[in-house]
């Protein structure tokens, strides 16, 4: 286990593709060159591999525009259509009476909660990225759009909560109005916090009161539902979003981990204790399991039992977690789909990550089960990832198009990537990067009808 802060000393150099600027690993980094050399220089906005100038297509037209814009992306068309579904019925069930209201509740919070459920997410991505490659590129382009489907539990959870507090409204019975009550003041505070505005500044607290609070709510739905004398089916959907909560923390349990540490920028975790992901899963790990977790994309490698992840400093948590290289943590329920397994939709596809975003790349570089391209910026890749780790990835992408920002500065992602995707002939580009950028990246392709995806923070 590599405990220093420092890289470890350099093996003898390796021969580096031609189409990436970064150095052999034992050779220190030149001094800047002129712009003619293009041994130096940086990979910039337009030039493709081979050098020839590549200028971005024009937009689409107005309309077709209009649709990509990120507020109508697909999560925020999936919540409205979930909320006009629940109008519609509102409509056509007049007069509302108490038990559909109840029902009403019931059902949509219940959506709510089986759709974040790990075996649900991993059903939805099996089942859109079935589809053939011969199937249309428009189509193909709208499956792709499945990691958004978080836009399903935001209208559930706001058609639910409305539906919820109608009843309490409505509700004669002293008790039953103090639990009415009770619950639906907490789901109103569930639902304040679960809002961008504070859970992208407070997101430490954001997922502990969606946490604790959602058991309470839960222990509330059963409190209520039970004093309103339910039938079966109240009963038993109760029951099943109960054993949805339940389920992850069952599979609860503290891992050995080995942690090497390339710099203070990163960490890479080991495991192997049992478990081998596939290539595009997730897993949560904590080394306070009723406190914060954080997800990290599995690297599994071809023939090899266990996985890696990739530890970026990011925050206060991953921040120590870097520092203190702990021995044990925490994981709980199973591996999830991520954003980049939707590549199989697709005949070729270009990865474009900054940074540690090359993490949730690297498993599908290393699987190459669709032929793909790598576009990766990033901050002295060596000194801050390790030669093991590069040359890993040099191996499986000898044609990688790797952007060192230290010696050549912020390149055009956008530019960058719609060279790779014109030069590679791919149908559509995978980003994983910061907030911003994936957005960038994802509407600055998207708005010229290439198809774009990218996390969307939706948790």
């Amino acid at each position: 286990m590599t405990t220093s802060s420092s890289p470890p000393p350099s093996p003898p150099a390796s021969p580096v593709p031609p189409s990436s600027p970064l150095p052999a690993p034992s050779a220190p980094a030149p001094a800047p060159a002129p712009a003619s050399d293009s041994d130096s220089a940086p990979v910039s906005a337009s030039p493709s591999p081979d050098g020839r100038s590549v200028e971005l297509p024009p937009p689409l037209s107005a309309p077709r525009r209009l649709l990509k814009h990120p507020r109508l992306m697909h999560h925020n068309r999936l919540a409205a259509l979930v909320l006009l579904a629940n109008l519609a019925y509102a409509y056509g069930s007049r007069p509302l009476s108490a038990e559909t209201l109840a029902h009403a509740s019931l059902a949509n919070l219940a959506l709510a909660v089986l759709v974040r459920q790990q075996y649900v997410i991993n059903l939805l991505f099996r089942l859109a990225t079935s589809a053939p490659t011969h199937w249309p590129l428009r189509l193909r382009w709208t499956l792709g759009k499945v990691y958004h489907f978080g836009g399903l539990h935001v209208g559930a959870a706001l058609a639910g909560a409305a539906w919820f507090l109608s009843l309490t409204l409505r509700t004669t019975d002293g008790s039953l109005r103090v639990v009415g009550w009770t619950l639906a003041t907490l789901l109103a505070v569930i639902v304040a916090t679960a809002l961008p505005p504070f859970r992208s500044r407070h997101h430490d607290h954001f997922e502990k009161i969606h946490r604790f609070g959602g058991w309470a709510a839960l222990a509330l739905f059963w409190t209520h539902t039970l004093m309103s004398a339910p039938g079966p089916g109240p009963v038993s959907v109760l029951a099943l979003v109960t054993f949805s909560v339940a389920l992850p923390w069952l599979r609860l349990r503290r891992v050995d981990v080995r942690l090497e540490r390339p710099s203070r920028h990163v960490a890479l975790a080991r495991f192997d204790h049992g478990v081998t992901p596939f290539a595009g899963s997730s897993t949560a790990i904590s080394r306070s399991p009723l406190k914060e977790w954080h997800s990290f994309a599995n690297v599994p490698a071809p023939g090899e039992s266990g996985f890696r992840l990739t530890v970026s400093r990011a925050g206060d948590w991953t921040g120590a977690f870097i520092d203190d290289l702990p021995r044990k943590v925490w994981t709980k329920g199973i591996t999830t789909a991520g954003v980049a397994n939707i590549e199989v939709l697709f005949t070729k596809v270009v990865y474009v990550a900054t940074g540690s975003g090359i993490g949730p790349c690297l498993p599908h570089l290393l699987a190459a089960e669709v032929p793909s391209r790598l576009v990766w910026a990033t901050r002295d890749p060596r000194a801050t990832y390790g030669d093991a780790l590069v040359d890993e990835i040099l191996a499986a992408q000898p044609h990688a198009v790797v952007h060192d920002t230290s010696r050549s500065g912020k390149p055009d992602m956008v530019a960058l990537a719609y060279a790779a995707y014109h030069d590679f002939g791919a149908e559509a580009v995978i980003c994983i990067s910061n907030k911003k950028l994936t957005w960038q990246v994802v509407h600055g392709l998207e708005r010229r009808g290439i198809p774009a995806y990218g996390a969307i923070w939706d948790s």
